[in-house]
């Protein structure tokens, strides 16, 4: 199956998973900067096309981009994976990957969420100031609840969990014979 995964990375955990399921699908890669420059039949010879991108605010990055295209590519396999700080058992991951797609969308794209980590030395500015901001308002927060204590042990400084075992389910996903999501 010739598949293409193009993502967007800040700090490089969203960039790993892509190498990592490239290796594992064999797929080639591109980052969204450079799909943004391909006009729409150079995506044709495709099977399967995965979006990757890190997550912020509850909405993987630059996804817009691939949602106003996957009705064009239906009769391929789609995916969209977000990479994020939060821990997979994270509550918010549900809602996150449910927003990313609507329920028409679902039908034929499946998505996924892969745990990552954070590297304050290279996020943006902005970006850093709102975790920083985030992470003081958890600090404060008296009562914590088993999921905003996870969250804060996670993203109060900088932290690696990202690992090749949750590219499994998308592997698998590709893998799989055609079936709608």
């Amino acid at each position: 199956m010739k598949t293409l995964i193009i993502y967007s990375s800040q700090t490089g955990f969203t960039k790993r998973y892509t190498e990592w399921l490239a290796e594992k699908l064999c797929a080639e890669t591109m980052t969204i900067k450079e799909a943004h420059k391909k006009n729409d039949s150079y995506f044709e010879p495709f099977n399967a096309i995965i979006y990757g991108g890190w997550v912020a605010v509850e909405k993987i990055h630059k996804a817009d981009w691939f949602i106003k295209r996957i009705s064009k590519w239906q009769g391929k396999k789609l995916a969209i994976f977000g990479v994020g700080a939060s821990p997979i058992t994270y509550s918010g991951v549900e809602g996150l990957l449910k927003r990313a797609l609507n329920d028409e969308q679902r039908k034929y794209v499946k998505a996924f969420y892969c745990e990552g980590g954070i590297d304050y030395s290279k996020m943006s500015m902005g970006s850093k100031v709102l975790m920083k901001t985030f992470v003081a308002m958890l600090k404060g927060k008296k009562n914590k609840t088993p999921d905003e204590e996870a969250m804060f042990e996670h993203i109060s400084k900088s932290c690696d969990c990202s690992d090749p075992k949750y590219i499994e389910p998308i592997v698998d996903y590709i893998n799989s014979p055609a079936e709608t999501a």
